[in-house]
């Protein structure tokens, strides 16, 4: 036995003349990232949008006369990247697969860079620690030692910091990745000029003396490992963190009715997507059938 059954407001209806608009907005790496990304959006004429940082997605309420590249190339001018997350109402949907890809892709990219670190952060640690503290254990080119080691680390593995800062300062603004950026640089400048000028001098004087004449034991290499290795785990753990609730997420969207058979005021039946539903139309659920939209 069909059911009849009046959609209600939760069916999705939007103003006259503007539409919902879903962004999937990358690079944000806290919460005065979004408040950028929302501040610019917002500076376009009738827009109205909300950016969550943590989903890293813009919903925008934007006239039908503004075209989706217009908003991408908002986001873009703040420094960061866009694409469109969920198609407008009536459009084409957008591919789960592919979104899910995207964001495998990007665990995938820190956990290299992790692995990475970690690998050359454990003997780096012990080793400068070592060096610095103890000058009697110096050996001729325990500078590039130190050197080889940090490198990898303070340029390769820390490489998503440093693009994400130079991206702010030409777009002029600046962020957590900044500050990160700011700090490994300062660590590894600091450490070069110590290791390759205070301290080059060969002297015979006891280790307590060169601890306090010369650099006074300021390497400071392993803090620059540190820092970088701890934050690209934490960004890998949030990614990853974001992949398993996005899976579970689209699973359950899956399970909704994604057509419904709209009841015409003439009795006539027609197949028509989820989308097109609006707030007073009559729809038929069959037996067996999942139903498309709150209703009465």
């Amino acid at each position: 036995m069909s059911t009849a059954a009046l959609a209600g407001d939760a069916a999705g209806s939007t103003q006259l003349g503007t539409e919902q608009i879903e962004l999937s907005v990358r690079g944000m790496t806290c919460a005065a990232c979004a408040a950028k990304v929302e501040k610019k959006l917002n500076g376009l004429d009738s827009v109205r949008a909300s950016v969550n940082f943590a989903t890293e997605r813009a919903s925008v309420s934007a006239p039908q006369t503004v075209p989706v590249s217009a908003l991408i190339a908002a986001v873009e001018q703040a420094g960061y990247r866009a694409a469109l997350a969920r198609p407008p109402a009536g459009s084409a949907e957008a591919d789960p697969a592919q979104e899910s890809d995207a964001e495998d892709d990007y665990a995938g990219y820190l956990r290299r860079r992790l692995i990475l670190a970690l690998i050359f952060f454990l003997p780096l640690s012990d080793i400068s620690v070592a060096l610095s503290l103890f000058p009697s254990f110096r050996f001729p080119g325990w500078q590039w030692v130190l050197v080889a080691l940090a490198a990898p680390v303070a340029l390769w593995a820390a490489w998503p910091f440093h693009r994400a800062a130079l991206r702010g300062a030409r777009h002029r603004s600046l962020s957590m990745d900044t500050l990160v950026s700011l700090g490994i640089t300062a660590a590894c400048g600091w450490s070069i000029y110590a290791m390759f000028f205070l301290d080059s001098a060969s002297t015979r004087e006891s280790g307590f003396y060169e601890l306090v004449h010369a650099s006074g034991g300021g390497i400071y290499l392993e803090v620059a490992a540190s820092v970088t290795t701890f934050l690209l785990a934490g960004r890998f753990f949030e990614a990853r963190a974001r992949v398993t609730a996005g899976d579970a997420m689209r699973e359950l969207a899956a399970t909704g009715a994604r057509d419904v058979c709209l009841l015409a005021a003439d009795g006539s039946e027609r197949r028509v997507p989820v989308a097109e539903l609006r707030a007073g139309a009559m729809f038929v659920v069959r037996p067996g059938e999942k139903i498309a939209a709150d209703g009465e």
